[in-house]
């Protein structure tokens, strides 16, 4: 065995790597992967050299106690920086599904993963990955069986695209994506992407992704993507910081980047202030009173009782929209820019009715 004490580590890394089938790994890439992980456990660590991958794949498969089987096989690779084409020699294991580091589960896993699977089993696409089907039938894990969650769904057209972005996203592979725009519907549009996160907002899901062409980030609607096509000759390139983050200062999924964080104050009536109470319009909402309270109720008499909120977002689509679906019973009162939107909107609202009524 190799004489380093991140050996084993080393081996439980390429273990995975190896019998990964969603990437191709080549010498230099297995060696790249090593050392990221290897700096994420050890952040001291100077990292190790192609050498010593090379060293440590001999081992596994001739000299260690695992004699495993590797095979050798070339694929097209694409080098994005110099955009040339060009030969790729890859490794991994000859049977996709060994592990020199199998172990059996225990009656505490087993449990635990039945109840995933049961959750899992209820959103649209995912029943229909492979890998699930499999473990719910092994594990013995019924489709009829009593739901004790239920989620509500949004029926997709291709009911397994939901499984192959979670598999895309899992595996961290690059896609090619096929989709439309909502207004051009036959009109086809194509992209590289590095997929980072499935998003559920109002029973619609979202997939949120880096173009492979300039990074820029970029919102899919699933209802809109009309085929996924994995690209695993590609390099694949992580997001910069935690993805759900970018969540903190929106409601929905509309990213508003560069714009300003607004301090949202606004009036709820006593019909909807319990409501807005126990089910925040955003994860930001505080209850304003005391003298901050007294202060608004002398700057605004006609809004008698109800109470007073307000929340820190940027501003986007579905925070106007929202804010307008109270109606009456809530009224916003700062920032002007906020308030003046709303208006506008009620305004289109008022002369769309009054239109009504000139026809009738």
């Amino acid at each position: 065995m190799p004489k380093n004490k991140n050996a084993m580590t080393r081996f439980k890394i390429l273990d995975e790597l190896l019998s990964c089938r969603y990437h191709n790994y080549s010498l230099d890439d297995l060696t790249e992967e090593v050392n990221k992980r290897l700096a994420e456990l050890y952040p001291d660590t100077d990292g190790v050299g192609r050498r010593t991958i090379e060293k440590d794949i001999r081992y596994l498969e001739y000299e260690g106690p695992f004699l495993v089987e590797i095979e050798r096989y070339t694929v097209p690779g694409y080098n994005r920086e110099k955009q040339k084409s060009y030969n790729k020699r890859c490794l991994r294991y000859t049977m996709p599904s060994f592990s020199i580091f199998k172990k059996d589960l225990s009656d505490d896993e087993e449990y635990l993963l039945k109840e995933a699977l049961s959750l899992l089993g209820q959103f649209e696409g995912l029943p229909n990955l492979d890998a699930l089907e499999g473990l719910r039938l092994g594990l013995g894990v019924g489709k009829n069986e009593r739901r004790i969650i239920y989620l509500t769904k949004n029926p997709l057209e291709n009911s397994n695209l939901l499984g192959e972005l979670f598999t895309a996203i899992s595996h961290r592979q690059v896609v090619e994506l096929h989709y439309h725009k909502f207004f051009s519907p036959h009109t086809g549009l194509a992209v590289n992407i590095h997929p980072y996160l499935l998003k559920e907002y109002n029973r619609r899901w979202f997939l949120f992704a880096a173009a492979e062409s300039d990074g820029k980030l970029l919102c899919f609607s699933l209802d809109r993507i009309d085929n996924v096509v994995p690209l695993p000759s590609h390099k694949y390139i992580d997001y910069d910081g935690e993805i759900s983050e970018i969540f903190d200062d929106i409601i929905g999924v509309t990213i508003s980047e560069g714009s300003p964080v607004l301090n949202i104050v606004f009036w709820v009536s006593d019909i909807s202030k319990d409501y807005v109470a126990t089910k925040p319009i955003h994860d930001s909402q505080k209850n304003i009173s005391g003298s901050e309270e007294m202060k608004l109720r002398e700057m605004y008499p006609t809004l008698s009782n109800g109470k007073f909120f307000s929340i820190d977002c940027k501003e986007n689509y579905e925070l106007i929209r929202e804010l307008t679906s109270f109606g009456k019973e809530l009224v916003v009162l700062s920032p002007a820019i906020i308030r003046e939107k709303i208006e506008n909107r009620i305004k289109e609202m008022v002369d769309n009715y009054r239109s009504l009524k000139m026809r009738t």
